[in-house]
């Protein structure tokens, strides 16, 4: 079946009052949260991604919000670290929709649709040309090939965000992979709750009821993000029996205050939420406006874990570029050369250069012996 002729039920649920161009970000007033950036140069950094702000963005936008969302002319600016696929995506791709790094999980990515988009994506590069979803013939390649791999114990649905697709199809995919023997978990990866929390009903909490165990990694960035409806949304996750862990990325002018980021981790914990991941951010072009140092990353979490409690504190992680996998960003396995660049040691023992001296070509996936 061809792309053009994907099942009906596979198209995500339409959002009206999205805004979706450079002229109703301004006629909402939005340009003066991020800087004095005109409607040409947000029109052309849009070309690279799509503008998307949902009406629940708008009516609890902040400037901390503002600077995650909306188009500006920094997006523009080329950086010699940028990196066109910074984590390896296509390296590790044995089949579409199919990302495999590790010998024990895999990504799968049901489509390339969110409900709005964040400008430093790492897959910015991925999202515009349509929704990315996968036909039933390759959602049946994609679960084959799961299922042939007995060492894969983590299904992990991320894309775009898989809480954009309608219930029916989420629940055909969740328990299609619940469904492989030696698969234990289930892990959906999604920014739904921030974005659009109207969007967790109770059809798409059954959609993730199965036999086998669901975990919901939210994505959150800052304390202005956990609205009341952004909380009573994960509430309903969590009570549904659903237990949630989060992950978050380290933006400059965003969260890297470690006041920020000690009342976002301890916001969440409030909410029942585990602080899981904090990303020091990837080589995307156009994006980098949005990363701090690694060495003022690593002193912001060594200050984070002076003021909060052990289960406040997630592992501060980096990508290393081109798919060679997460490493933690504050222990031994990274070490800082003469020139402020970094060595960085992968789970194999291989050294790589940080930031790469040119783009990487990405290692080998090694999923023939799983």
């Amino acid at each position: 079946m061809s792309r053009a002729n994907n099942h009906a039920n596979n198209r995500p649920i339409p959002l009206p009052r999205t805004l979706r161009s450079a002229g109703e970000l301004i006629e909402a007033g939005l340009v003066g949260l991020v800087g004095a950036d005109d409607a040409q140069a947000m029109d052309r950094a849009a070309e690279a991604m799509p503008i998307a702000i949902t009406p629940h963005l708008l009516d609890h936008m902040a400037p901390a919000i503002a600077r995650q969302f909306v188009p500006t002319a920094a997006e523009l600016q080329p950086h010699p670290d940028d990196t066109p696929d910074p984590i390896g995506d296509e390296a590790h791709s044995p089949v579409r929709g199919i990302v495999h790094r590790y010998p024990d999980r895999v990504l799968v990515k049901p489509l390339l649709h969110c409900p709005a988009y964040c400008r430093f994506c790492f897959r910015r590069g991925q999202i515009g040309e349509d929704d990315g979803s996968l036909s039933d013939a390759e959602l049946d390649a994609a679960v084959a090939y799961i299922a042939e791999r007995t060492a894969v114990r983590e299904a992990i649905l991320t894309g775009g965000d898989p809480l954009m697709l309608p219930p029916a199809r989420l629940g055909e995919i969740v328990h299609r992979l619940a469904a492989v023997p030696h698969i234990e978990v289930v892990r959906i990866h999604t920014r739904v709750p921030v974005t659009d929390p109207r969007r967790v009903n109770a059809e798409t909490l059954a959609a993730l009821r199965a036999e086998k165990a669901v975990f919901c990694v939210l994505h959150c960035n800052h304390p202005d993000e956990l609205t009341d409806e952004t909380t009573a949304a994960c509430a309903r996750l969590i009570e549904a029996g659903i237990p949630m862990l989060s992950q978050t990325v380290l933006l400059k002018g965003v969260n890297d205050d470690v006041e920020v980021l000690a009342a976002l981790m301890r916001a969440l914990v409030a909410r029942r939420i585990t602080p899981y991941y904090l990303h020091h951010p990837d080589l995307a072009p156009g994006t980098a406006h949005f990363r701090s140092t690694l060495a003022k990353g690593r002193a912001l979490v060594a200050e984070l874990r002076k003021q909060v409690s052990g289960i406040c504190m997630p592992t501060y992680v980096l990508d290393i570029p081109g798919g060679f996998g997460k490493v933690p960003a504050e222990g031994p396995l990274i070490e800082a050369d003469s020139d402020g660049r970094y060595r960085v040691r992968d789970r194999l023992g291989e050294t790589h250069a940080y930031p790469p001296a040119k783009p990487p070509r990405g290692a080998v996936a090694d999923t023939e012996a799983t």
